[in-house]
């Protein structure tokens, strides 16, 4: 199965006010085009050629927008839109050969969700539409593996219809049969006269978009789905994802990954400076920015944008700006040369902790807290540092902190050492 159909001729009545300069499958949700993400997903998991259903209003953006991605594509125009998406199915029938994916374009899905749907047969349902408008949703009653009922206003039903499929060049019997018969042919009816099989693959992320309420309900779900999560510490956790979680689903749209990661070095940067006249607000932007640190990640694989340098630079930033804040409390600290081992001791332990983990990641070519989950639970994390950093800088104790610093971050690397050696000593 190498083909996928893609339902794009849609009037998308309900979307005037986002559609009257764009089409809805060109929509940015999280700083990408819904057809973008699907095209790219499907391509990822092995769809070569993409037959596209347009209308005559829509056919020359998609067709450009299409031609830039690198794709093998063919496009099929729709002249009557308003025989609905059933007749555009029945249009796409010379255009496939053999099994071929079947989906709408105006459908967000998660790679999750396509890995297991694309394992399935039929129609894809889903048991739980956490994701989606379930009162609007299309709903399914399927008796033994196949399709017995399929509408909105169904009262007896067991599941949701995601507007993924998996279909053979058999369904084009039914289609061509209704087409003939009808002067509006839905895909519902379709695939009900046709009894086609339904699988379940339920709880993963999908939506349609329909409304300009599903865009920002998707928007916020896509941001959310982005967390990573593995190398969190608790404050991570409890604090400061809450905080750029927030940030993200309103800067998602427009703000680059790397332009994300420049504003939180540049905040780092000043905190620095500010710590110089005054640690105590010097600690809050410090912070200020550790809180804003995740915006990056989030916005890179909320929006598909994720790089290999945009990983590269947030961490060497990083360094920069931890070096750069602690450095400026030595200076307004002035330590004498009986603390000043201290100091090198804490500034060199908060470079070391995130070299070590890193370090892991060149050697071994895996996430350090992917496999020795045990560093999860160490404490001395940056999000953590940072926190404890701005409490004592808010109360004055800045030589107990960098002897705090200079214990917790040195034992922790020793630490790392030794469950690294536990976990891949013989590798």
């Amino acid at each position: 199965m190498d083909t996928a159909v893609i339902l794009c001729a849609g009037l998308a009545k309900r979307m005037q006010g986002y559609t009257q300069y764009l089409p809805k499958p060109l929509i940015r949700v999280a700083g990408r085009e819904i057809l973008y993400r699907t095209i790219k997903l499907l391509d990822s998991k092995g769809i070569s050629k993409f037959v596209l259903v347009v209308n005559e209003h829509n056919r020359e953006p998609i067709e450009n927008f299409v031609r830039r991605l690198g794709i093998s594509y063919e496009i099929v125009l729709n002249e009557h839109p308003e025989k609905e998406n059933g007749y555009s199915l029945y249009l796409a029938r010379n255009h496939v050969n053999g099994r071929f994916v079947l989906t709408m374009g105006d459908h967000l899905y998660s790679e999750e969700f396509i890995e297991e749907a694309l394992k399935g047969e039929g129609l894809i349902v889903d048991e739980l539409a956490l994701y989606t408008d379930r009162k609007e949703a299309t709903k399914v009653l399927c008796k033994e593996g196949k399709i017995e009922k399929i509408g909105k206003d169904l009262k007896n039903f067991n599941g949701y219809d995601t507007g993924f499929f998996i279909l053979d060049e058999s369904v084009f019997e039914t289609a061509e049969r209704l087409v003939k018969e009808r002067e509006k042919v839905t895909l519902s009816e379709i695939v009900k006269e046709a009894h086609i099989k339904c699988t379940p693959v339920s709880g993963k992320f999908w939506t349609d978009v329909d409304t300009p309420e599903d865009i920002e309900r998707a928007k916020k779900a896509l941001v959310r789905a982005s967390v990573k999560g593995t190398g969190d510490g608790f404050i991570s956790r409890h604090l400061n994802r809450k905080v750029s979680l927030w940030f993200s689903e309103r800067l998602v749209d427009k703000l680059t990954p790397n332009r994300a990661t420049w504003l939180t070095f540049f905040i780092g940067v000043f905190s620095a400076l500010v710590a110089l006249l005054s640690p105590a607000l010097g600690g809050l932007l410090y912070q200020l920015s550790s809180m804003l640190d995740g915006i990056d990640g989030e916005i890179a694989r909320a929006s598909m944008r994720t790089t290999r340098f945009g990983g590269y630079l947030d961490s060497v930033l990083d360094r920069y700006t931890d070096f750069l804040f602690l450095s400026s409390l030595a200076l307004w600290l002035k330590p004498s040369q009986e603390f000043l081992p201290w100091v090198l001791l804490a500034i060199f332990g908060s470079l070391m902790v995130s070299y070590s983990t890193e370090r892991f990641r060149g050697a071994y070519c895996e996430d350090a807290y992917g496999v020795v989950k045990e560093l999860r639970w160490l404490p001395g994390k940056r999000d953590e540092r940072i926190f404890f950093i701005m409490l004592f800088c808010l109360f004055g104790w800045i030589k107990a902190l960098f002897i705090l610093l200079a214990l917790v971050t040195n034992v922790r690397v020793i630490l790392t050492l030794w469950l690294v050696w536990k976990h891949r000593g013989s590798v």
